[in-house]
């Protein structure tokens, strides 16, 4: 027997191989420090788990809608135009396991062979794998540094084609911290308002932002109808292992992915759905202190990463990522992280984990104790000054 020739354009997440690796090299008694994976290290807030307990006890352990519960997707609506500006409807949206799955779904749902699909590059390595594995095709646009991380729109207006299908956007972004500037996506919405392209916009870390909110393209004229907006809980709620996400969409979108839900998962748990309500609807102080940890952490990090003979590190609006140009240390990215794995115990991906244009580059997570980060630091500083 062999596999499908489709599973040969499926790719995966080089944080979770270098996770297996580092936790290898613990098992070996070595002292790691994990700036590898990116998920918050704080608990889950105590009246969210509590919810979850509740609705256990209270027999929340059976299926439910496919489509998620009405009160979350209402809950779900008034956040979503609390927070962007926007009027959106429950029948809108759709309650799914995970943020992935509003990747997948609507890309399957909307993409033929041979579509072009433009994402962003360094970018979330799922965007460029979902695109090869339905037989698209991938158009990567570099996010440049000199622009805070941003497309270079002159690039992005000539590589839109009569076959580009979908542009994905992701706004604050993994791996490079940066947030989309609004002169920016006004500019792309109107490039895109009269085509016949849709917009999958990852806004999964849109309440961890260090100076003014990300503004959604969905905010402008006539995108609203032409946007997959994707957020979730897993982030700003330190829930990346309760599973579950969301997406905002046209309603003839909603039945293509509740149909894709059906056939998949069925639906969403549902005691996590209740513990997603009382994530939105109970106090958000415990995550507003968890973004004020980490931008004491950045502000910290940065600094010491700017110190390092051959680093180069601009400053993240948001999300928990640094993504310094190490080019002044002559090393290749993925070369350098494997040393600084195998040498000094520090955990950080390539730059090149994200796309070709990430060469150049190292991702770090300061999901991590300040303590942690600076140890990292300065264990990385005798490395570059001992070769």
């Amino acid at each position: 027997m062999r596999l499908a020739e489709r599973m040969s354009r499926l790719g995966t997440e080089t944080a979770f191989e270098v996770l297996v690796r580092a936790r290898a090299l613990e098992a070996q008694g070595r002292s790691i420090i994990h700036l590898e994976i990116g998920e918050p290290d704080f608990e889950t807030p105590r009246h969210i788990r509590e919810a979850a307990k509740k609705a256990l006890d209270e027999g929340w352990t059976h299926y439910g809608p496919t489509q998620g519960y009405p009160e979350l997707r209402e809950a779900i609506a008034s956040s979503i135009c609390r927070s962007r500006g926007i009027p959106v409807d429950p029948s809108h949206i759709c309650v799914v396991p995970g943020g992935k799955p509003i990747l997948f779904f609507p890309m399957l749902a909307l993409l033929e062979p041979g579509d072009e699909v433009i994402y962003p590059n360094p970018g979330f390595p799922i965007y460029e794998s979902m695109i090869r594995f339905l037989d698209a095709v991938p158009v990567p646009m570099p996010l440049v540094e000199s622009l805070g991380f941003s497309f270079d729109l002159d690039l992005f207006r000539q590589r839109l084609s009569r076959k580009t299908r979908l542009v994905i956007l992701n706004s604050p972004q993994n791996p490079t911290g940066g947030v989309i500037p609004a002169r920016d996506l006004e500019a792309i919405a109107e490039m895109l308002r009269d085509r016949d392209v849709m917009v999958l916009s990852d806004e999964i870390y849109s309440r961890i932002y260090y100076d003014e909110p990300p503004v959604s393209i969905t905010r402008f004229p006539g995108m609203l109808e032409k946007t997959i907006l994707l957020d979730g809980f897993s982030k700003i709620y330190a829930m990346t292992g309760w599973r579950m996400g969301y997406g905002v969409m046209p309603p003839w979108l909603v039945e293509a992915v509740n149909k894709l839900m059906v056939n998949s998962n069925s639906c969403t748990a549902s005691f996590t759905q209740r513990a997603g309500l009382a994530a939105l609807n109970g106090p958000q102080d415990e995550s507003e202190k968890m973004v004020a940890e980490f931008r004491r952490r950045r502000d910290a990090f940065c600094q010491g990463l700017n110190s390092l003979p051959g680093f180069r590190c601009a400053i993240p609006k948001g999300a928990f990522y640094a993504f310094p140009n190490i080019e002044g240390t002559g090393m290749r990215s993925r070369e350098l992280a494997d040393s600084l794995l195998a040498e000094t115990g520090v955990a950080a991906l390539s730059g090149t984990s994200f796309g070709e244009y990430g060469e150049g580059y190292l991702r770090f997570s300061y999901a991590n104790s300040l303590e942690n980060l600076m140890e990292a630091v300065d264990r990385i500083r005798k490395f570059l000054n001992n070769r």
